[in-house]
């Protein structure tokens, strides 16, 4: 609502709301703008909590003096259909007398709705949803839709046919409307109560029996009724062997025929008549009595132990720990008397969810029963038991358990969907989400769905509107987001007792959109995960790659330009390591051939070479005296450049004394201060005409340099 004075366009009027809501527990429920006077509601209200409000707005200047008087405003919460029907009891149990006539009244269930009753939100309406046994017709019973009262609507309640029903009772609110109301169920067992409307009969008047004493012990005289209006009197009008029958209930019979044994009679011929001892009904016209003549002929052997109930139902809530006693189930050996042993084992197990005791039958746990399991069918878990006794031969009987398992809350709820798109500026689209939990009625929905507090992104950005029990929408708050793929967490809360939260992230693909609200093909490549910011990043990230690799190169091809350029340094025609090859010595002249070697090998004296002027010395010969220390060159190049490392020994080595470069002559021995072979110049050619050289053109390469200089050509 907005609330104005009328003296807003004099002068400057801020509002406020006290109440109880505003200013008083629970507090800030509403807000106002005191500019503008809207009010607002700031969080989710609960109309089973509170119905209404009684607030009062406020008007003054800018200096707090009241303008205007303050006014009323009550606030009323409209009911949502938020709360589901809830039974009382979750069984009930009923009793109707067999035959009764269509439109007994049986029992009542009644179900409560916490929301309001004066709308269809709290408006129960009864169905009954399934009836077990459906015979002798699959609606005997009806109810009233609006009070739950059960009554009869079919005649044939026969307690000799059918003694127990079960019927599943459905409460739905919305007037019953199955597709917009919340429903609850429960359980209504009705038993079928007996009336004496049949005399004792016997099957037949003349009874010949063949058989164990186990078959006897199982009834004679089978009886239509049972306690108390088949308690019967029994009277034994002929038996040759010699016995009697004492008068008395069926207990008695079944307590004399326990004591036949196949060692001691084999055979019985007995007339016997029974009567029933109550009244039979009005209306009945027939024979209170009946005889029957018996031959029972009593043979022994090996009978297989039996399950006096199977199958056996149990019921239990899911989730048990690993090792509760569930149940014993026993079987019962007939042959009492052979003193046999009865081991017990697992016959059918799919799960392994059970072990059994092989000697008393007790059902234990071996692991946590879960509903949800795949093996379960219809909240029931099937095994079977084989209870095997030690006679000769050896005979064994099966018995099936049935387990009922009654849900718990034991599964979170999963948001759906896990991924979807929306347009960057709202208003343009939402998206509609849901849960799914593993669990049934009532841990399921209605569903609560929330964004989390931290970050508080999450909430600055977007926002959830409820549409019912099981849907909400999801959308932007702000005007604007910049288009990506967003991590949305949601906080998804179910209906169980106790309620089950899961937090679940949906990414959301927010893109720019057409006037339709679809998203646009650029849109679609933005919203893959890349916003611009991180566009322009990489693109700036592979630009500074591209350039590296660029200098890498333009400094590669310096480096090899540099090498080319020492290399033409040297001209291939002057190396002449590569040009003149050593084959022999040729020796000198005969003439020159007469002189002492020894002079080349030993100097005479060391005296011209320490009497030398300081600052004058040949560079072939090794200084004498003291020699410079220089520091030792590191043995590993610098990683730095290998070109400096290079140019700094060849440094090294130019400026060390002891150390002759390669280019040089070696100094091995001192010649002398003199040569006693004289001049050589008087060496000269064995031919005192010219000789012609041209033959070294015919030589190879390797000789065109002595060509060039001693063969004859134009140029000479």
């Amino acid at each position: 609502i907005q609330i104005r004075s009328d003296k807003d366009k004099e002068i400057h009027i801020r509002y406020s709301i006290t109440g109880v809501g505003a200013d008083q527990p629970p507090m800030e429920v509403f807000s106002i703008d005191p500019v503008s006077g809207r009010m607002y509601v700031t969080r989710p209200m609960d109309r089973e909590e509170r119905a209404s409000y009684h607030l009062r707005a406020h008007a003054v200047d800018m200096n707090g003096n009241k303008v205007e008087n303050p006014i009323d405003l009550y606030i009323y919460v409209i009911d949502m259909n938020d709360n589901r029907p809830e039974f009382i009891n979750q069984v009930y149990n009923g009793s109707v007398d067999e035959g009764s006539k269509p439109g007994t009244y049986v029992m009542t269930v009644t179900a409560n709705d916490a929301d309001d009753v004066t709308t269809a939100n709290g408006m129960v309406r009864y169905r009954i949803v399934t009836q077990t046994p459906q015979s002798p017709s699959q609606n005997m019973f009806t109810i009233n839709s609006e009070t739950g009262d059960i009554v009869t609507v079919a005649a044939g309640l026969d307690r000799e046919k059918v003694q127990q029903y079960i019927v599943i009772v459905q409460a739905t609110d919305m007037e019953g409307n199955l597709n917009y109301g919340l429903s609850n169920t429960a359980t209504a067992i009705i038993t079928v109560t007996d009336v004496n409307d049949n005399p004792p009969e016997f099957t037949t008047s003349t009874v010949s029996i063949n058989t164990s004493a186990h078959a006897l012990r199982n009834g004679v005289a089978p009886l239509r009724d049972g306690t108390p209006h088949a308690t019967c009197t029994r009277v034994l009008t002929c038996s040759p062997l010699g016995f009697s029958l004492p008068r008395g209930p069926r207990e008695k019979m079944q307590q004399f025929a326990a004591a036949v044994d196949y060692e001691m009679n084999r055979a019985f011929m007995l007339t016997v008549m029974v009567s029933n001892q109550a009244p039979l009904a009005s209306g009945i016209q027939m024979s209170f009595q009946s005889t029957a003549g018996v031959t029972i002929s009593v043979t022994d052997v090996n009978e297989a132990p039996y399950f006096p109930t199977n199958h056996k139902l149990i019921r239990l809530e899911e989730g048990v720990p690993m090792g509760t006693v569930l149940t014993t189930f026993s079987a019962v050996d007939p042959d009492r008397f052979m003193q046999q042993a009865v081991r017990y084992s697992k016959l059918s197990d799919p799960a392994n969810w059970l072990n059994i005791n092989a000697t008393n039958g007790q059902i234990t746990t071996a692991a946590v029963l879960d509903r949800e399991s795949d093996y379960i069918k219809n909240n029931v878990y099937e095994a079977t038991f084989l209870a095997a006794d030690n006679g000769i031969p050896p005979a064994s009987g099966t018995g099936t358990l049935q387990i009922y398992l009654i849900d718990i809350n034991d599964n979170a709820p999963e948001l759906l969907p896990k991924e979807a798109q929306i347009c960057e500026k709202p208003n343009l689209n939402v998206i509609n989400i849901t849960a799914a939990d593993a669990d049934i009625d009532p841990n399921v929905g209605p569903f609560v769905f929330e964004l989390p507090s931290v970050p508080s992104a999450v909430r600055k950005n977007w926002t959830i509107t409820r549409l019912n029990g099981d849907y909400a929408q999801l959308s932007l708050r702000i005007m604007y987001l910049e288009a990506g793929v967003y991590d949305v967490p949601i906080i998804v809360t179910d209906s169980g007792n106790p309620p089950l939260y899961n937090t679940s992230i949906i990414k959301v693909k927010v893109c720019p959109c057409d006037e339709n609200g679809d998203c646009t093909t650029i849109g679609a490549v933005a919203a893959a995960g890349l916003g611009t910011g991180a566009i322009i990043a990489i693109l700036i990230c592979i630009i500074i790659l591209l350039s590296m690799v660029l200098l890498f190169v333009v400094w590669m091809k310096r480096r090899e330009k540099e090498r080319h350029t020492k290399q033409l340094l040297i001209d291939p025609e002057d190396d002449v390591r590569d040009n003149i090859l050593k084959y022999d010595e040729e020796g000198g002249g005969e003439e020159d051939q007469d002189y002492d070697l020894s002079q080349l090998q030993q100097p005479e004296t060391m005296d011209h070479v320490l009497n030398k002027t300081p600052g004058v010395r040949r560079v072939d010969e090794r200084p004498i005296g003291a020699e410079p220390q220089y520091p030792i060159r590191p043995v590993i190049p610098h990683p730095g450049d290998i070109g400096d490392f290079i140019n700094e020994g060849l440094r090294a080595a130019d400026n060390d004394p002891t150390a002759p470069p390669y280019d040089s002559l070696l100094v091995f021995d001192y010649e002398g201060s003199g040569s006693e072979a004289t001049s050589l110049s008087s060496l000269n050619s064995s031919s005192s005409g010219d000789q012609d050289y041209d033959y070294l053109n015919d030589w190879g390469p390797r000789f065109k340099k002595l060509a060039d200089m001693y063969g004859g050509g134009e140029e000479d």
